[in-house]
């Protein structure tokens, strides 16, 4: 006990003297294998760790019972890069932070690996690759690189790539902006793999990743008159397999299914998920808590994943009265909502993923623990801390799905 006590002394202080704002993680995004883990600060700074591979020697039956393929393993830092600086609206004299919102990886198609990144206007497409070779015989550069006097130059010679140490290369290969007014609060790629959507307050847009001079409004819900202004665009995500369909969420609350077969502008929703609210239970904040901060849809399509305040649910695409499971994550903060709004805690967002099996679901359960679920190894969660970059493994054994929710204590 007395460890324990010493132990969080040293973590406090160590977060006191060293971790500052710009440290503080504030979004976390694994790769379609897993094996890439992409974090990004409130600094505008996008580290990407890549998981070293361990092959355990478990007996198959408790292999079995977690649902591991036998592989685990640490998150090592694999590459960090400063996505987007400091601006400045200069038409609406404001200024824009560089926090990254969201960050979302493209479909991998060949050896190097490719991410968006977003903060509150700009949205940004990089390229992460390798490189363990360097060319060397130049015929008109030297062995520093300096362009050489043509007259000096006798002979050709053929250029020969030369063995090197591995370099890790991030490169900007698009920026995508101006397209918004307000706050992105969502990027997500298209199963296409040619398009994404990005979304604020107000709008929701399409982009071709080819294309950054122009996006498509495919959702405007922006009154002619601000004031009759209800509710705003919380998240959006792109189906898994139809292209043309995607949901977004609301700060009501409810899910709009929208399918761009029906309509270019999809000001009309194809289905509306949202459950009745019950008089009797209703209080100043239930409007707070009950805005929805994420929505993922799991990996087979045929769910739905959103996370409020203090519940997780999911839900069915197929019945849009009510969801199919609620799971009470915050319970025990109901009693400390006032505290919690005089210090704005309330207003806090959260976010949602589906393990591999859609069999679970995890979600973040304090402002500096993010906890999320290895995309490729059924049973590993990771959670990564907003002190030191520190990001590590663990083994989950419960068997049931859903899980049961936990509480995780903060370093």
């Amino acid at each position: 006990m007395g460890e324990d006590t010493e132990s969080s002394k040293v973590n406090h202080s160590f977060l006191r003297d060293y971790v500052t704002e710009a440290d503080v993680i504030s979004t976390v995004e694994f790769n379609h294998t897993g094996d890439l883990l992409a974090t990004g600060d409130k600094g505008g700074r996008v580290v990407v760790f890549q998981r070293e591979t361990v092959v355990g020697h478990k007996p198959k039956g408790e292999l079995d019972q977690v649902g591991e393929t036998g592989e685990s393993g640490e998150y090592n830092v694999y590459s960090t890069f400063q996505s987007h600086e400091p601006d400045f609206d200069y038409l609406k004299s404001l200024e824009i932070e560089e926090k990254i919102n969201k960050i979302r990886w493209l479909p991998q198609q060949n050896a190097a690996h490719f991410l968006l990144s977003t903060n509150d206007k700009t949205i940004k497409l990089w390229k992460v690759s390798e490189r363990d070779k360097q060319p060397e015989g130049y015929n008109l550069k030297d062995e520093e690189g300096r362009v050489k006097d043509i007259s000096t130059v006798t002979s050709l010679q053929v250029p020969v790539l030369r063995p090197t140490d591995l370099m890790v290369e991030v490169r900007p290969r698009r920026v995508f902006s101006n397209g918004h007014t307000y706050h992105v609060n969502s990027i997500s790629v298209n199963s296409d793999g040619e398009t994404y959507l990005s979304a604020d307050d107000l709008r929701i847009n399409m982009w071709h990743l080819g294309i950054t001079d122009r996006s498509f409004n495919i959702v405007d819900i922006k009154p002619a008159n601000m004031e009759e202004l209800t509710e705003v665009i919380t998240a959006a995500e792109f189906h898994p397999h139809h292209c043309h369909l995607f949901v977004y969420s609301s700060s009501k609350g409810s899910l709009r299914l929208c399918d761009m077969r029906a309509s270019a502008l999809c000001d009309r929703h194809t289905k509306l998920f949202e459950e009745p609210e019950d008089p009797g239970s209703r209080s100043f904040f239930s409007e707070i808590v009950s805005s929805v901060s994420d929505v993922k849809f799991s990996h087979n399509g045929r769910y739905l994943l959103t996370r409020d305040y203090l519940t997780a649910k999911v839900w069915d695409l197929h019945m849009e009265k009510g969801p199919v499971e609620t799971y009470q994550v915050h319970d025990y903060l109901r009693t400390k909502l006032c505290s919690l709004y005089e210090n704005d805690c309330i207003f806090d967002k959260f976010e949602c993923v589906w393990n591999s099996s859609d069999r679970r679901g995890e979600r973040p359960v304090s402002r500096e623990l993010y906890c999320g679920r290895d995309g490729s190894t059924p049973g590993a969660s990771v959670v990564a801390a907003t002190w030191g970059w520190t990001v590590w493994t663990s083994l989950r054994r419960s068997s049931t799905w859903p899980g049961t929710p936990r509480r995780t204590s903060s370093p």
